[in-house]
Order: C-alpha cells, then sequence, then structure tokens
C-alpha cells in the first residue's frame, strides 16, 4: 500500500532524514520507533504531503505522491493524526468531526458521524462541547475520530498515548487494534515501544534520520539492542 524510497527530507540545511525506505502491506500495523530527533514524526509529515522531500519517492497504491500536495494526499485516503491531537479547541466535538468530513460524501455523513459516535461513546456524550473542555485522552478520541470521518485506507498516527494515563494508553491501543481488524491499514509512531511493538506487525527502528533496524515486531520486542536503548535500557542500537 505505502512504500517509501530513499526518502531525504531537510529543514532549511539541516537534513532530517537521510534516505530512509519502508514499506507499509494492506491490512498491516507498522510502527516507527527511534527517540526524540529520530525522523518518525518527518516521516509521517512527508506522507501526508506536510513536509516536501528533497529527494527519494513516496508510493501510495503504487503512484507517486512525493510532490502531490496535502490536500490531494488526503482525498486519496490517508488520514493523518498529527503528535499533539491539533484539535480546534474553539470548536465544538461535533464541529471537529464535521471538518473531517469537508472532502468526504456528504451522502454518508450521517452514517459516518455515527460510527465515529458508536465507536467513542464519550465523544456522543459531548458533541455539544467546546473541545477545549475534554480530557486528554478524549481529545485523542476525538482526534482520531476526526481522521476516520475520511474513512481512510492508511491511518497515519502520531504519538498517540502522549500524554496519557496508563489506563487511556491501553484503551487507546485497543482502539488502533479494532480499527486495524476492520480494515484500516495503519502507520504508527510511538514512544511508547513496548506498546507499539506488542501491537503492529512489522517495525522499523529510527536513529538519527535513519533506518538501523527492521522485522517483524515480534522479533524486534525480542532483540537484545531494542530491549536494551527502549525497552527499559538506555542508550542506541546503532553499531
Amino acid at each position: 500500500m505505502l512504500e517509501v524510497r530513499d526518502l531525504r527530507v531537510a529543514y532549511g540545511n539541516i537534513e532530517a532524514l537521510h534516505g530512509i525506505s519502508l514499506t507499509v502491506a494492506e491490512g498491516e500495523i507498522v510502527t516507527l520507533i527511534g527517540a526524540n530527533g529520530a525522523g518518525k514524526s518527518t516521516t509521517l509529515r512527508a506522507v501526508s504531503g506536510l513536509v516536501r522531500a528533497r529527494s527519494g519517492q513516496i508510493l501510495f497504491e503504487g503512484h507517486d505522491i512525493t510532490r502531490i500536495p496535502a490536500h490531494r494526499i488526503v482525498a486519496l485516503g490517508i488520514g493523518h493524526v498529527p503528535e499533539g491531537r491539533k484539535i480546534f479547541t474553539d470548536m465544538t466535538v461535533q464541529e471537529n468531526l464535521e471538518l473531517g468530513a469537508y472532502i468526504a460524501d456528504p451522502r454518508r455523513f450521517r452514517e459516518d458521524l455515527e460510527a465515529v459516535f458508536e465507536r467513542f461513546p464519550r465523544l456522543r456524550e459531548r458533541r455539544r462541547q467546546s473541545a477545549a473542555t475534554l480530557s486528554g485522552g478524549e481529545q485523542q478520541m476525538l482526534a482520531l475520530g476526526r481522521a476516520l470521518m475520511l474513512r481512510p485506507r492508511l491511518l497515519l498516527l502520531d504519538e498517540p498515548s502522549m500524554g496519557l494515563s496508563p489506563r487511556l494508553v491501553e484503551e487507546i491501543f485497543a482502539i488502533i487494534v479494532a480499527l486495524n481488524r476492520a480494515g484500516t491499514t495503519v502507520l504508527l509512531v510511538e514512544q511508547n515501544a513496548a506498546m507499539a511493538l506488542s501491537i503492529a506487525h512489522r517495525a522499523y527502528v529510527l536513529e538519527t534520520g535513519r533506518v538501523v533496524l527492521e522485522g517483524p515486531a515480534k522479533e524486534l520486542r525480542n532483540h537484545p539492542a531494542v530491549k536494551e536503548a527502549y525497552l527499559g535500557g538506555g542508550g542506541s542500537v546503532q553499531r
């Protein structure tokens, strides 16, 4: 479904991605793990068109989307839940969800809204409230629900557990698994490596803009270097 080939991205003169390559097959959860500054969020932003590639290619369902504007990438079926949720706090819960459907078929709006409310009952209860009044977990649910209004085939999730209690982290990850089982392909960026590796099919480890390890999530979860660097130890997996 998604193929990234030798992708390089720079912010001014500083190169953030140094030629990374990865794939995501339809029906998978693929996770990117790594420390702050490894290039995980930049990878998602490049896929969704929010930052431009210096070189390399991004292919979605076989089509080159490397130079396509972000609004057209959304229309292709790629939803992006950014780090920090980025909900519109001066709008109500329902208004945020309506914005998520701005390019969707208006004839299915009520059906899609009801589907989001069934998946997130707390959003139904708070549909007329200002989004600013929601808890952190509820805001994350709103950010997910807003992306789902598009009916994305590929969902990019950037740090969905950030700032949440352990109970809410488990709830959010259970939702991600349920979405995947219902047919949504997921590319997940997550600093909680243990949780990410527990639900993903495959994983890539990024360090300083490079892929240093990749493979089945179960194998990486038991990899000595990954265990040392991200599952309770410290340091780096890069040789």
